[in-house]
């Protein structure tokens, strides 16, 4: 607030005023992106195309400057890139999430490194791209990405439209995308939320991963059904008292995962 008074000064016209006052929340509104990647050329071309949806971009070289800018800026969103110096992309995405910066992370791959983005998506992204990749897709994905933190950010209209599950002392606010046990604040990453929210909101009902992987990834991660089983693991690790024998997310052999109906949903 202090450089907001100090920069109305300069302008004494009302005119600059209105000028500096737009300006500024224009930026406050704009989204914060930030890019590792060491290829000079992909930086340049994900930047224009960033700043066309009027991002503010944050550029790292390096895998260890990349997770201290992570911690640091907590972005709206990360375009993590999976060969890098320092330390590679599955690395630094696995310290962001040990972190708790709950960040998207959309990982970039080469057709030649299947096995680190099976890593990449285990340890937390939420979404890969695959070079060589158009930019109508990457910005069709980075668009689909603000459209779900925004569906996120929005507030209920009404008390009576806010749904808040309560299941003994796990509590869950989905609008607010809140998670308390036992009085405490847990925290999720996107992912880890909306598996959450979506089994606790069928208790009972038993989802295969396939139908996970589409429901919750919605994007081609076919063969990737493992996935689910490190997302369901880091989640039980989170909200389970007893992760060898877990309260709330119940396994269905044979089939997948389901939310416990013995529990009494308040």
């Amino acid at each position: 607030m202090e450089t907001f008074r100090i920069v109305l000064v300069r302008f004494s016209h009302p005119i600059g005023e209105l000028f500096v006052i737009l300006y500024l929340l224009f930026r406050f509104h704009m989204k914060n992106v930030l890019i590792v990647e060491d290829d000079p050329e992909i930086i340049h071309l994900l930047e224009i195309h960033l700043k066309d949806l009027h991002c503010n971009v944050i550029k790292a070289t390096t895998g260890t400057q990349g997770l201290r800018l992570a911690i640091a800026e907590k972005p709206d969103l990360i375009i993590l890139d999976v060969m890098l110096p320092e330390m590679d992309g599955v690395e630094v995405c696995q310290k962001i999430r040990a972190n708790n910066i709950l960040s998207p992370i959309m990982m970039l791959t080469a057709k030649s490194e299947e096995i680190d983005k099976v890593l990449g998506l285990e340890v937390g992204a939420d979404d890969y791209l695959t070079k060589p990749f158009s930019v109508r897709e990457f910005i069709a994905r980075v668009k689909a990405i603000f459209r779900r933190q925004k569906m996120d950010d929005a507030q209920p209209v009404d008390d009576n439209q806010h749904r808040l599950m309560q299941f003994d002392a796990l509590s869950i606010d989905v609008e607010m995308r809140k998670v308390i046990l036992d009085g405490q604040k847990i925290e999720l990453s996107p992912k880890e939320f909306e598996l959450l929210t979506l089994l606790s909101s069928n208790p009972g009902k038993s989802y295969d991963r396939t139908q996970l992987l589409n429901m919750i990834w919605g994007y081609d991660f076919k063969g990737y059904e493992h996935t689910v089983n490190s997302h369901i693991n880091r989640l039980r690790s989170k909200i389970e008292p007893d992760m060898s024998h877990p309260k709330f997310i119940l396994t269905t052999w044979g089939v997948g995962y389901k939310f416990n109906e013995e529990l009494v949903k308040t």
